[in-house]
């Protein structure tokens, strides 16, 4: 998939790719985005990430997952490893000033990981009311998403898609205390799901976030996989 994102007036800011494999019972997530524009002007950043992990019923169960980020010419990597019964190794480079504890970590999963079970059980139950407790080597935060009902989609943004999508709102509750980088992230907004691939599989297709720098825009662009082709956007 490739999302692109824009900011006031339509400024572009940030492109997201990301892929998705499933073997057997086994799942890798890889994603990386950078911003551009204005936004680059203001936070030159660019993040690789990966999640690896096991299929489970409608969910998912990460067991390690690594993320290298350049921020405005300072590198970091952070880095953790999910044990079966709940319990974690993680760390992070340089060492977050406010580090969390691992036992104040146990249970939680990544953030790739946090929106693939949200799809993983929108497709299979049908519902987005779910509540996913979040390490990623840095920070702890919960991501708490709820029901917002259907809408019809039209051409917008110059994303060509059109037909029935389903809402999901989220917001994001920090559990440590935030430094001014882990603010600058998205702390509520809507998502919009549709089922683009064989199996019911359901891909995000619009969101609208809250974020520092104000409100932003994505559209999916491009999504390849299982027989499908689309091109959304130029």
């Amino acid at each position: 998939m490739r999302v692109e994102v824009y900011g006031l007036i339509g400024l572009h800011v940030l492109t997201l790719n990301t892929s998705v494999e499933e073997i057997g019972d086994r799942y890798a997530i890889n994603a990386h985005y950078a911003t551009t524009g204005v936004a680059g002007l203001v936070v030159d950043q660019s993040t690789r990430a990966m999640a690896v992990g096991r299929l489970t019923p409608a969910s998912a169960q990460p067991e390690l997952f690594r993320s290298e980020t350049r921020r405005n010419g300072v590198e970091r990597h952070d880095q953790v490893d999910y044990r079966r019964d709940g319990s974690l190794e993680g760390s992070s480079t340089p060492v977050a000033f406010d580090a969390t504890s691992t036992a104040a970590a146990r249970g939680t999963v990544d953030n790739l990981t946090a929106y693939f079970r949200l799809e993983r059980q929108l497709a299979a139950k049908g519902t987005c009311d779910l509540t996913v407790p979040v390490f990623d080597g840095r920070y702890r935060y919960d991501l708490v998403f709820a029901d917002a009902g259907k809408r019809t989609l039209s051409p917008e943004g110059g994303q060509s898609l059109e037909g029935t999508a389903i809402a999901c709102r989220m917001a994001r509750h920090d559990r440590g205390i935030a430094d001014q980088e882990q603010s600058e992230g998205a702390k509520q907004g809507t998502f919009w799901y549709a089922p683009l691939l064989p199996g019911g599989v359901v891909v995000p297709v619009r969101m609208q976030l809250e974020t520092q720098i104000g409100t932003v825009d994505a559209y999916l662009a491009e999504l390849h996989g299982r027989g499908v082709d689309l091109q959304l956007m130029k």
